[in-house]
C-alpha cells in the first residue's frame, strides 16, 4: 500500500463522494485491514487502555503512517484526502486506531513537511514514514482553548535552547519518538514569542508523564509531557523563531478535517451495527426494522452521516486543490462531531438495553464520539472561527 493511491483522477465537477480508482482501491485495502486485523483487538485494547504495538508496526508496513509524506523521504507521496479516507475507515472499526494515524498524518508529518527545512525533513520525515510515531504538544494545564497562554519556556543558551514546562493531552504520547513542542521564548511578546521545536524522546530533560484514563478512545494514549531543562539543539527549531503560533494555527486548521473524518467513521460504524441489529431483533413477531418509527430513525441517521461526509470530503478536496478551506474545515469538524454524538446515541436506543452494556459494540462508539467536540478546537471554538470568517466576508 505504500505507493498505492499516490495519485488521483478526481476532477472538479465530479461528485464529492465519487472516488478515483486509486482512492477506491486504497479505501478497500484499509477497510479489509481494519476488519481483519483491528476489529478482533478492539474490545481488549479498549478494556486495557493500551494500543497494540504490533498494529502500529503494521500501520508502518502498510504505509498508513506516511500517506502524504513525499516519496523522496520514504512516504507514499499521496494526498491529504487519502489520509482522511484512511482515518474514516479505521475509525469505522476503532476510533483509537483512527486517531493514531490521524495525528501522524494531518498534524505531525503535515507540519514538518510544510515548515521544516530540508535537513529536518530528511532527518524526521523519513523516520515518521518508516518506524517512528509522532506527537503534537500544544496544550498545557492553563492553555486549552486559549492555546497561546503558554507557560512552557525556551531559554536561549547559545547553541541550544533549554525548555522547561509541562504539556497535557498529548495524543500518541506513550508511543511517540518525535514531538512537536510549542514553547515561548519571551512571555512579554505574547503570541509572537511562541516557537515550535522538534523534540526527540531521548533528549536529556524530556520525560513522558501520566497517561490519562479516559472515557473514550481509551486505547489511544493521551499523556502529560514533562520538560526539565530539556536541551534542544537550535537546528531543531521548526519554522522561524517566534512564528510558532503560525505553525500551530495553520496545522490545526488542516487537522480539523482529519477529526471530521474520524467522526464520520465513528458514526458510520455505529450506524452499520444498528442497521444490522434492527433487521435481526424480533419484537411483536417481526424485526423491529419493519416498524416505521425505527425506519425513520435509521433514515435520519443515514442522512446526517452523508451530510457530514460531504462536508468533510469537500474540505479535504479544497485543501488538496490549494483553495481556501478554513471555514469549511471548521464547519465539517463541528457538524461531524455533532452527528457522531447523535448517531451513536441513537444506535444505543435501537439496541435497547443491550446497547447499554459492554457485551455489544455500540456503547463504545458512543464513548468514542464525545471527544470530537473537544479536541483540536472545541465546538465553541469552531463556531467562533466560522462566525469570524462569515463576518469578514469569507
Amino acid at each position: 500500500m505504500t505507493r498505492q493511491g499516490a495519485g488521483s483522477d478526481f476532477t472538479p465537477g465530479s461528485p464529492l463522494t465519487k472516488l478515483s480508482e486509486d482512492e477506491l482501491l486504497f479505501r478497500q485495502t484499509v477497510r479489509q485491514f481494519a476488519e481483519g486485523q483491528i476489529r478482533p483487538l478492539v474490545e481488549k485494547m479498549d478494556r486495557e487502555g493500551v494500543f497494540d504495538k504490533d498494529l502500529i508496526a503494521q500501520f508502518f508496513q502498510l504505509g498508513l503512517m506516511g500517506i502524504n509524506i513525499p516519496a523522496e523521504y520514504g512516504g507514499a507521496g499521496s494526498s491529504f484526502f487519502m489520509a482522511c479516507l484512511a482515518v474514516e475507515e479505521l475509525s469505522r472499526v476503532d476510533a483509537s486506531a483512527g486517531v493514531v494515524v490521524d495525528v501522524q498524518n494531518t498534524l505531525v508529518s503535515n507540519a514538518i513537511d510544510r515548515w521544516a527545512n530540508e535537513q529536518q525533513k530528511r532527518t524526521y520525515l523519513s523516520r515518521l514514514a518508516t518506524d517512528t510515531v509522532g506527537a503534537y504538544a500544544l496544550s498545557e494545564p492553563e492553555s486549552g482553548s486559549d492555546a497561546f497562554a503558554l507557560k512552557t519556556r525556551a531559554h536561549d543558551e547559545g547553541d541550544h535552547y533549554r525548555l522547561n514546562g509541562r504539556k497535557l493531552w498529548t495524543t500518541n504520547g506513550a508511543e511517540a519518538g518525535i514531538f512537536i513542542v510549542f514553547a515561548t521564548i519571551d512571555p512579554a511578546r505574547g503570541y509572537k514569542g511562541i516557537t515550535a521545536f522538534l523534540v526527540e524522546r531521548e533528549f536529556p530533560g524530556f520525560a513522558v508523564g501520566k497517561k490519562e484514563d479516559k472515557l473514550g478512545i481509551r486505547a489511544s494514549s493521551t499523556c502529560e509531557l514533562i520538560l526539565e531543562d530539556c536541551r534542544v539543539p537550535k537546528e531543531n527549531v521548526l519554522g522561524e523563531v517566534g512564528k510558532g503560533y503560525k505553525v500551530a494555527i495553520e496545522t490545526l486548521n488542516e487537522g480539523r478535517i482529519g477529526i471530521a473524518a474520524q467522526m464520520v467513521g465513528v458514526a458510520q460504524g455505529a450506524f452499520e451495527h444498528a442497521l444490522a441489529y434492527a433487521q435481526e431483533r424480533q419484537q411483536f413477531g417481526r424485526p423491529i426494522a419493519e416498524f416505521q418509527a425505527v425506519q425513520f430513525q435509521l433514515a435520519e441517521m443515514a442522512i446526517e452521516i452523508e451530510a457530514a461526509r460531504l462536508m468533510t470530503y469537500n474540505a479535504a478536496r479544497l485543501k488538496d486543490a490549494g483553495e481556501p478551506f478554513v471555514k469549511e474545515a471548521a464547519m465539517a469538524k463541528y457538524f461531524a462531531s455533532q452527528v457522531a454524538e447523535r448517531v451513536t446515541s441513537q444506535a444505543i436506543e435501537i439496541y435497547g438495553g443491550y446497547g447499554y452494556t459492554k457485551d455489544y459494540p455500540v456503547e463504545k462508539y458512543y464513548r468514542d464520539a464525545k471527544i470530537g467536540k473537544i479536541y483540536e478546537g472545541t465546538s465553541n471554538m469552531q463556531l467562533q472561527t466560522i462566525a469570524k470568517l462569515l463576518l469578514s466576508g469569507r
